[in-house]
């Protein structure tokens, strides 16, 4: 997800969207665990979306 999406959305939603990308990291955390998901590379890009969307919470919140 791309910042200028992220901004787009609003600050209740972009905070129910920051949890539910938390609990989906979570699975797919498990599930590498449990047997090697093939492409890895999906938990890296949902750590990244989750930290751009705290990114902006945190800026709105700033201001």
């Amino acid at each position: 997800m791309k910042s200028a999406e992220i901004k787009d959305i609003s600050t209740k939603d972009l905070v129910e969207r920051i949890e539910a990308e938390k609990v989906q990291l979570n699975v797919l955390k498990v599930q590498h665990a449990v047997s090697p998901i093939e492409n890895p590379s999906i938990i890296k890009k949902n750590r990244r979306d989750i930290a751009r969307m705290l990114t902006i919470l945190r800026q709105r919140n700033a201001k």
